[in-house]
């Protein structure tokens, strides 16, 4: 497929090939620069080219970056898939790409080539407090001091990741809701679960639990994030506020 955006020149009409260097690439208008225009409206806003780029950073005196990217582009008439083919000495050929550029040009081809042929991650699905248990407890069951972790899932509670947010001595950690909630939001997670463990073995939740799982709920609910369930898990045996009908969010 062509790509349209290679002919654009980023020339002054009076700087030809002929004439003074092309246009540095910090001399262009800020929403002109593609880093900028990525920052600005998003990576998806950006040609090809201008990915291209935003990884080689700089080019040599008298071309600038984004030139040297089209060049490579309008040879390979625009196509990633002929340019995939390419190997080393076809980059060296351009001026303003040494050793270490050419490389990362490769690099870039062989994530491409490893991306289209990698199978999507197996996200483990979350349907009861068993589910919970058998995933975190060879994480926290037998530890000797207390952590707090979240399971951050989507609208089909499959497992986006899991987050270690506090870890503590040996009868409690600090809570910190404003880092769970971040950590919700970055990873856009649409039901949110917390684990924490007790040393002690005993799976009755104290008070400061208690507090804990309403606080959480609360500032859940205010992000449009809905809590699941609390899960307090020992070596032996755990504790699910949800089972225990206790939750309010």
């Amino acid at each position: 497929m062509k790509v349209n955006e290679l002919e654009v020149n980023y020339s002054r009409p009076e700087e030809t090939d002929g004439g003074k260097a092309a246009v540095r690439i910090k001399d262009l208008d800020r929403d002109d620069q593609p880093r900028e225009r990525a920052l600005k409206y998003g990576i998806g806003s950006l040609a090809t080219s201008d990915l291209f780029a935003i990884l080689l950073r700089t080019g040599v005196k008298g071309i600038p970056v984004t030139d040297l990217c089209r060049r490579i582009l309008r040879d390979n008439e625009g196509s990633l898939h002929t340019m995939e083919r390419r190997d080393h000495g076809y980059f060296l050929r351009f001026k303003g790409l040494g050793p270490t550029k050419a490389l990362q040009l490769e690099a870039m081809m062989e994530i491409i080539r490893r991306y289209r042929t990698e199978e999507p991650p197996e996200r483990p699905q979350i349907k009861d407090s068993g589910d919970i248990v058998e995933l975190m407890r060879p994480k926290i069951g037998n530890l000797g001091h207390e952590e707090i972790w979240i399971l951050l899932l989507n609208r089909r509670h499959q497992v986006l990741r899991m987050a270690r947010v506090t870890s503590g001595g040996l009868a409690a950690s600090v809570f910190d809701l404003k880092l769970i909630l971040k950590e919700a939001i970055l990873e856009q997670a649409s039901a949110l679960i917390m684990c924490h463990n007790h040393p002690s073995g005993n799976t009755h939740p104290s008070g400061q639990d208690d507090a804990i799982t309403r606080s959480c709920c609360e500032g859940c609910r205010a992000v449009g994030v809905q809590m699941l369930d609390h899960v307090i898990i020992t070596a032996h045996g755990s504790y699910s506020y949800k089972d225990a009908g206790r939750m309010s969010g």
